[in-house]
């Protein structure tokens, strides 16, 4: 007797996919403040990637996988010399994006950093463009490239807004995948039965688990893992344009698809349309390079490291006030064993922000972490959540990411308990931040452009107007050495 289960009946592609590809094949962005917001993100991007390429453990796994290979139309990779097809280059590109845990976050069910997509939006845009130009066709242009990014974050910002991987032990970069297949597949030309096809593609691939971000196994790879998700995006589309079908039922299919497979049998939650909501409420890191659930309590060891640097050896302990995904993600004690390791610990981080009144990336290095000072900061700390501080970061009229600092001393004295509930990237402090995120890319970009260049660069992607008109392939051609 034949069951739903094994009825042989192509089904309708799920709704969830196919809202999306509505989305990306019908939608028009029409918020000025998404377009502008936009053009500060990729400012900020690029400038992330520039300085990741200070770090050797970063550009170890720069370039292409056959040393000397010539890709016709090749991707430009900013602040190198390599020429690489789209998907050796998305990587490449999102691994410079993403090295620093210094580029823009999304806080909700869900976390994730949506401008992790740039890396396979550049990457497919140089390729078409270059390949158009060849070809005698237009190129695609930096307008095109603003849009795309409002697409992809809008995506994986929704998606993760009452979905929560994390729950079920697979990575945030999932949505990288599902945001950059779904836009790549546009720019490469795809029509909406084609974007379509390759969302399906995402769901039925594995998923990467946390288990890299997590103790006791955090390392490097959570610095390159969402490189490899825009590259394996960037890859589902490529072959989606070449005639790869897809799975309709990828998702709900009784037994084999992803929701009972990977996420307990349970169905994606949408609070809201598809819009241009997530690029507009976006969060800046702007001062220092840290996972954003510990940014507020930087700010609040900031505060008071004028207080306590003269003290350290006198703390009896500290109390740490914050969300409970903070709790859960990055509270941790004991031996933390490499950089991946510290810049995920909220101890480590607000212990670096009391002792030396600043954070920067050098502060993850062994070099730093050898300071007996941070562990013996870390032992007198206790963290525990506010129930408040939760309650408001799920709000979607706050979205808070708060956090409380108090330090109590041998003597019985006690510093002032600071809190500090929307960081300095949150919307509600735009006007405060985006002054200080155009020097915060300055600063990266130093690393390794003239000034004249940087300055050229900034005026670009500040005048919206002449960016969205610029040609894609003229745009990367300004960020190579």
């Amino acid at each position: 007797m034949s069951t739903q289960a094994d009825a042989n009946i192509r089904p309708e592609f799920d709704h969830e996919m196919q809202d999306i590809a509505d989305y990306v094949a019908d939608y028009a962005i029409d918020s000025q403040e998404a377009i502008d917001t936009a053009g500060y993100v990729l400012l900020d991007t690029l400038g992330c990637a520039f300085l990741s390429l200070r770090f050797p453990e970063c550009t170890r796994l720069l370039g292409p996988i056959v040393s000397g290979t010539v890709v016709p139309h090749g991707v430009r990779v900013p602040g190198t010399s390599y020429v690489l097809d789209p998907v050796k280059g998305a990587f490449d590109i999102g691994t410079l994006i993403r090295w620093l845990d210094y580029n823009d976050t999304w806080l909700a069910a869900e976390w994730g950093h949506p401008s992790d997509n740039l890396g396979g939006i550049l990457a497919v845009s140089d390729f078409v463009s270059r390949r158009n130009h060849a070809l005698g066709r237009s190129p695609l242009s930096m307008g095109d490239v603003l849009a795309a990014m409002t697409k992809a974050h809008e995506i994986q910002g929704v998606m993760a807004l009452k979905n929560g991987f994390n729950r079920v032990g697979l990575d945030h970069v999932v949505l990288v995948k599902l945001a950059t297949a779904a836009v790549a597949t546009r720019l490469l030309g795809g029509e909406r039965h084609q974007i379509v096809n390759a969302i399906s593609q995402v769901w039925v691939d594995g998923q990467s688990l946390r288990s890299y971000r997590q103790a006791p196994n955090a390392g490097p790879r959570k610095s390159w893992a969402a490189g490899d998700a825009a590259s394996r995006g960037v890859r589902l589309a490529l072959m989606t344009m070449q005639g790869e079908p897809g799975y309709p039922s990828a998702l709900s299919a009784k037994g084999w698809g992803f929701y009972d497979v990977s996420f307990k049998g349970e169905r994606f939650i949408f609070p809201r349309p598809y819009g241009s909501y997530v690029m507009e409420n976006v969060l800046f890191k702007v001062a220092f390079p840290a996972e954003f659930h510990a940014q507020t309590a930087v700010e609040c060891a900031l505060q008071l490291h004028p207080l306590v640097r003269d003290r350290l050896d006198q703390v009896e302990r500290i109390e740490i006030a914050t969300q409970e995904s903070a709790v859960r993600i990055i509270s941790k004690s004991g031996p933390l064993h490499n950089p991946a390791d510290r810049d995920h610990c909220l101890q480590y981080m607000t212990a670096i922000g009391l002792i030396y009144g600043q954070l920067t990336a050098d502060h993850y290095g062994d070099a730093v972490a050898s300071d007996a000072r941070i562990d013996h900061l870390r032992a007198r700390m206790e963290v525990r959540e506010e129930s408040r501080y939760s309650r408001d970061y799920l709000d979607p009229e706050k979205r808070s990411i708060a956090n409380a600092v108090q330090v109590f001393f041998k003597n019985g004295s006690a510093t002032e308990r600071v809190e500090v509930e929307y960081p300095l990237g949150h919307r509600r402090r735009r006007s405060e931040a985006l002054p200080l995120l155009v020097e915060k890319a300055r600063a990266n970009m130093s690393a390794c452009l003239s000034s004249e260049r940087i300055e050229a660069l900034i005026g670009l992607c500040l005048d919206r107007k002449r960016l969205a008109a610029m040609a894609v392939n003229e745009f990367m051609e300004l960020l190579v050495v």
